[in-house]
């Protein structure tokens, strides 16, 4: 008999009590490490989700403005030297830069005036597979168009122009068919009509070229600034603006769900170690003239306080074995509940659940630590008053 095998024969002899531990420690890791998965998945999923409620970042053409004034009553700003972007050139470079991968969507725009009769409105040209990922809010009465001359009227512009779905119009001259109305946005798209881009830039700009171009970028794998430097360092001479405001907001709803589930595991690891103590500490109280015989038959302190935390330490490491595997599958069905799983799914990796086995180990070991101390303190005449 030694400090290893006394463990072993306790945990066997008083099995019960040793299988309910080992499953309330179990169920603790299960939980945690299938909330850690969902929480990895669900944020990035979240953040895709995002992007279809606008672009974070702004390419414009670079624009010199001067100030003129005269006699001390000034005539407002002039704006020298307006170029258009081009837009292959654009999207070629925003797809070059190295954190590419975290670009959701790049949107060009180019925007135009035009007149319906004798009214006013703008125009903008849109790539429609871009600008529905980008728009993902976006609701229409009637569709969205399906041929070069259809588009899409804004709320406001509809009422103004008297527009509805079907109904034929000339766009400066050119016959277009309103395929859908936007239902309000309470933003400037209310207000415009929106085109194809290759309609728009073959009556209403220049083959190539566009105005300004949106971005919406994920931000949770590296700060924004940085992706805005290295599409600076790809489009010289170009503005580039971070929508500071709508960053922080996506971040804050990303980071607000990973700190609830880290809040939520950390409690759940509080109360697993409570058990584990207060399980340790009874077992202490049980076995006072064990430990009394131990004592006598010459086990030093040391020797009583390895056997307490060996007994821990058995515990634990079972349990972060089994609730790892048991809170990966678990993470797999949750996801699939939830209809996550799709674009993103949880890596098994076994270095992980290694080192999540050794944590559970340490915080078992650490939670086993006053009573094996406790045991280790108890004097043989003390324990064997009893006999």
């Amino acid at each position: 008999m030694n400090i290893l095998t006394i463990p072993l024969r306790n945990t066997r002899r008083k099995w019960v009590k040793t299988l309910l531990l080992l499953l309330v420690f179990t169920l603790g890791v299960t939980s945690i490490v299938s909330l850690n998965y969902v929480s990895s998945v669900v944020g990035e999923s979240l953040e895709k989700k995002l992007t279809a409620y606008g672009a974070n970042i702004l390419i414009m053409p670079q624009n010199e403005k001067l100030t003129v004034s005269y006699g001390g009553f000034s005539m407002g700003d002039m704006a020298l030297g307006i170029n258009d972007l081009s837009e292959s050139e654009v999207v070629a470079a925003v797809g070059s830069i190295a954190l590419k991968e975290r670009i959701a969507v790049v949107a060009p725009k180019l925007v135009s005036m035009a007149k319906i009769g004798d009214t006013a409105v703008g125009v903008v040209g849109v790539r429609w597979d871009k600008e529905h990922v980008l728009k993902g809010y976006w609701a229409v009465s009637g569709e969205f168009p399906k041929t070069e001359n259809g588009v899409v009227v804004g709320a406001k512009a509809a009422d103004s122009l008297s527009l509805s779905p079907g109904a034929s119009v000339i766009l400066n001259g050119v016959p277009v068919v309103v395929s859908g109305v936007l239902m309000p946005t309470g933003s400037d798209d209310d207000s415009v009509i929106f085109a194809s881009m290759d309609f728009a830039q073959s009556h209403f700009g220049v083959a190539d070229r566009v105005n300004f171009v949106e971005v919406a970028a994920l931000c949770t794998g590296c700060p924004i600034e940085e992706i805005v430097a290295e599409i600076q360092a790809a489009l010289p001479g170009t503005d580039i603006q971070a929508l500071q405001s709508i960053v922080k907001q996506r971040m804050y709803s990303v980071n607000f769900v990973k700190q609830l589930i880290l809040t939520v595991s950390l409690i759940i690891l509080f109360i697993a170690c409570c058990m584990v103590g207060v399980t340790m500490l009874s077992s202490v109280n049980e076995r006072i003239k064990e430990i009394g015989l131990m004592r006598s038959l010459g086990f030093g302190r040391a020797s009583i306080f390895s056997i307490f935390c060996f007994e821990a330490m058995l515990i634990g490491s079972a349990a972060g074995i089994i609730g790892y595997l048991s809170g990966y599958a678990l993470s797999l069905k949750i996801l699939s509940m939830l209809d996550m799983a799709q674009g993103a799914s949880p890596v098994f990796s076994g270095g992980h659940m290694a080192m999540t086995s050794l944590l559970i180990v340490a915080v078992s070991v650490l939670s086993a630590f006053f009573p094996a101390w406790k045991a280790s303190t108890i004097e043989p005449s003390e324990a064997l008053i009893a006999l």
